[in-house]
């Protein structure tokens, strides 16, 4: 199968636009309860405060959300929004998948790339989707994140990169785990040219998207609570057969073992995103 076939172009202008970057137009009355403390909160209460529980508890944002809080208004440019993955090995059942993924998501793919400012401060940005199949790493995600790198670098831009991620998708086998080497490559000679990469990990970063381009930001910020790591611990606990230390694959044991740089609370990210971003341009 020629590389071009992996891809398809978007059916319809829904696919393209995506949906709308705030739920506030929702009912007001309707609440979500939080799985850390039980507490029950207004859409409109979350909405005011970033999704986030008054316990700390960080709700998952789409990627479109996630861009209204980190961008500048009217700033983000959409790029390579027509790449999205075919079903390169024929799995069964996968072409439903999708299907199904871009109705939960209202999105085409499970990255959202494009160039923004944030505080005044250009950069190139890329938002991982956690309701396209947990933003798994297939053979689009990977061309995706490696144009925008490459765009990047032709034009001396930093790259900020939002994180959430199940790892690589099995339903494309081999392909999938391709996009690790490709999209670390990009990495490299974006850093290799003087660029500089930033990275937001949240929850979940996990599987083949960690094993390569989350983990290679010169620096790499996370949100409270998130789970940073390869295999599940459930899987670690299998294989070691021992029992996992409290917290582990937290971001704050994380922190401790010297894997990630800080841990910012989601209301001061766009702050300390902007600050990164001026000390390096």
């Amino acid at each position: 199968m020629p590389f071009s076939a992996m891809f398809r172009k978007p059916k319809n202008e829904l696919e393209k636009g995506g949906r709308e970057s705030s739920i506030s137009d929702e009912i007001v009355e309707e609440t979500l309860k939080c799985s850390k403390c039980n507490k029950e909160t207004t859409i409109s209460e979350l909405t005011d405060n970033l999704h986030v529980c008054s316990c700390g508890y960080c709700f998952r944002l789409s990627a479109r959300q996630r861009i209204g809080y980190l961008a500048d208004s009217d700033s983000f440019t959409e790029l390579f929004a027509d790449i999205q993955s075919a079903d390169p090995i024929e799995f069964p059942g996968y072409e439903d998948k999708l299907t199904q993924s871009r109705e939960a998501s209202s999105e085409v793919e499970a990255v959202i790339c494009g160039e923004a400012m944030i505080n005044e401060k250009s950069c190139a940005l890329f938002v991982m989707e956690p309701n396209f199949m947990m933003g798994s790493m297939g053979a689009a995600v990977g061309e995706k994140i490696t144009q925008l790198f490459e765009y990047a670098t032709d034009k001396g831009l930093p790259v900020v990169g939002c994180t959430v991620s199940g790892g690589a998708r099995m339903q494309e086998g081999i392909v999938s785990l391709m996009q690790m080497a490709k999209t670390s490559g990009a990495v490299k000679k974006h850093s290799d040219a003087g660029n500089f990469y930033l990275v937001l990990l949240t929850d979940p970063t996990t599987g083949g998207v960690t094993a390569s381009f989350a983990m290679q930001g010169d620096i790499l910020i996370a949100e409270p609570g998130a789970v940073i790591g390869f295999a599940g611990a459930r899987v670690v606990e299998q294989t070691v057969r021992k029992k996992l230390p409290p917290g582990f694959q937290k971001a704050e044991v994380m922190m401790e073992h010297g894997f990630l740089d800080m841990i910012v609370d989601r209301c001061d990210q766009r702050r300390i995103i902007s600050s990164l971003l001026a000390m390096h341009s």
